[in-house]
């Protein structure tokens, strides 16, 4: 298969926007697939600030909520410790342990242009790249997933604009690492078994871009910590959309 169908190969992206934090992702995704980076310093400078300080809020009330819920001096009905624990690893809202995988995708040198019919936007890690990495390890059975160190949930979004990546607010450059907690021969078959991923390999092959595949026996992840409120479009009043 030629290399040049990589670009051929990226896999849609149904993405929830999650609450406020994901006020960065919102405004980059209205871009479509535009490259240049022209306002991202300045919308990156605008909402750094402002997702920090929602953060702070964030924490604090998960802090009031902890506080007013062991304030509770009445017996009331509570859910099995055991199935709680489960829903909030898949929820992604409690940390989480266990063996697993790591891929890391890093851009290609840029002594690759040297070579025939290289192009700039081959040698860059591409949101689809990610995408295809992501998906192979979800259906290889994943139980929890972080991006840059960042717990991915159901609700997450994440966008790229040339060589970086923005997600949950923040800013990254590569090399992008995915961590996935799993059985690990089962990730490693998903990875294997993938298209998308057979494909950015031959890229590897061709002009050197990175890819480490590595796995371990334990991973840590770190609960996420931001809202997870789905924000979506409505229909005006009035509007009549059945003619």
């Amino acid at each position: 298969m030629s290399p040049r169908l990589r670009s051929g190969l990226s896999v849609a992206c149904v993405l929830a926007l999650s609450g406020v934090l994901f006020t960065a992702s919102a405004r980059l995704a209205g871009d479509q697939e535009s490259r240049h980076a022209g306002d991202l310093a300045s919308v990156v400078s605008a909402e750094s600030a402002r997702v920090e300080s929602l953060a702070e809020q964030v924490g604090a009330l998960d802090d009031e909520v902890t506080r007013l819920g062991e304030a509770i001096d009445v017996d009331v009905p509570r859910r099995d410790p055991e199935l709680r624990a489960r829903e909030s690893v898949v929820a992604g809202t409690w940390p989480a342990t266990g063996a697993g995988v790591s891929v890391a995708l890093e851009d290609a040198p840029l002594s690759a242009l040297e070579k025939p019919d290289v192009r700039p936007d081959d040698l860059v890690v591409h949101q689809q790249d990610l995408q295809h990495v992501i998906n192979a390890l979800w259906a290889g059975g994943a139980e929890a997933m972080t991006l840059q160190g960042e717990r991915v949930t159901s609700t997450s979004a994440f966008r790229c604009s040339g060589n970086i990546l923005l997600l949950h607010g923040k800013v990254f450059s590569p090399p992008f690492v995915v961590e996935a907690i799993g059985d690990p021969e089962d990730l490693q078959a998903a990875l294997a078994a993938s298209p998308g991923v057979a494909i950015y390999q031959q890229y590897v092959e061709w002009i050197g871009l990175g890819y480490d595949m590595q796995q371990h026996d334990v991973i840590e992840m770190p609960a996420y910590e931001g809202g997870q409120e789905l924000r979506y479009a409505t229909v005006p009043d009035g509007t009549d959309v059945f003619s």
